[in-house]
């Protein structure tokens, strides 16, 4: 049983990768920063261009007059 009533000790995704981080709470904190920042890299350089042409964002249905 949990100390706090909204744990059920089930911490999802964020808490396994906290959990396997290695070194103490700011070495973490430091850790995470930079996987996140390489997240937000690779999704801006790689998956978003890819991502571009197949989204149809650029389908006008106004005709210039």
């Amino acid at each position: 049983m949990s100390l706090v009533p909204w744990c059920d000790g089930r911490d999802g995704m964020y808490g396994f990768i906290w959990r396997h981080l290695p070194g103490n709470t700011w070495i973490k904190a430091l850790l995470s920063i930079v996987l996140a920042l390489a997240v937000v890299y690779v999704l801006f350089q790689y998956v978003f261009p890819w991502a571009e042409p197949l989204l149809p964002f650029n389908d006008v249905t106004v005709d210039n007059q």
